[in-house]
C-alpha cells in the first residue's frame, strides 16, 4: 500500500495521459508507480525515459533482462 495516492487519470496532465495510454497499451492497466510518479510531470519523465533507455540496451539478451527483472521482483517483494 503506497502512503500517497496516486494521480486519477481525469486531473493528469498531458504527460501523465500519454504515460498511462503507454502504460495501458504495454500492461493492460496503468501500475501505481505511475500513477504517483505523475504527481511531478518532470519526474514522470526522466523515469520514462531511464525506461526506455533500458529497454533500447542491447548489450543483454532480452530473455535475460527479463529473467533478471522477475528475480529482482521476488527478491524485494514487489507485486508487479
Amino acid at each position: 500500500m503506497a502512503r500517497i495516492e496516486g494521480v486519477p487519470a481525469k486531473q493528469a496532465g498531458i504527460v501523465a495521459k500519454f504515460a498511462y495510454w503507454m502504460c495501458k497499451r504495454r500492461l493492460g492497466r496503468v501500475i501505481l508507480p505511475i500513477r504517483i510518479n505523475a504527481h511531478h510531470p518532470r519526474i514522470l519523465r526522466a523515469m520514462a525515459g531511464m525506461e526506455m533507455g533500458q529497454e533500447a540496451a542491447k548489450s543483454v539478451p532480452a530473455a535475460l533482462k527479463t529473467l533478471a527483472q522477475v528475480k529482482v521482483a521476488m527478491m524485494i517483494g514487489c507485486p508487479f
